[in-house]
């Protein structure tokens, strides 16, 4: 069901379309989508450029957590591998669970 709302909505949205439209089509709109498309570019450039540096900025992440940990808790590299042992059961003691019962 269409209501006089909905119908003024559709009517000032062409309106707007039309505007629009006809601006762009001027020097002064030419030029604003040509900075629009310039600006897009760059920001897909740097996007792209980003995507790259993703690993090596993980790798970093990691030597810089790993060197902060050893220097604020030298033993942290021990418990982690005890815990990796363990939770993989290549230590003395793997963690067991008991079966629920009937």
């Amino acid at each position: 069901m269409v209501n006089a709302k909905h119908l003024a909505t559709f009517i000032l949205g062409a309106a707007a379309g039309v505007a629009l439209h006809k601006y762009l089509k001027t020097d002064e709109g030419e030029k604003m989508v040509e900075d629009l498309k310039s600006k897009a570019g760059d920001l897909k450039t740097e996007a792209e450029d980003s995507l790259e540096k993703i690993p090596e900025y993980f790798e970093q992440l990691k030597n810089q957590g790993s060197d902060t940990l050893k220097k604020y808790s030298p033993e942290i590299e021990k418990i982690l591998q005890d815990l990796l042992d363990n939770i993989r059961g290549k230590g003395g003691s793997t963690p067991t669970s008991t079966p629920p019962t009937p």
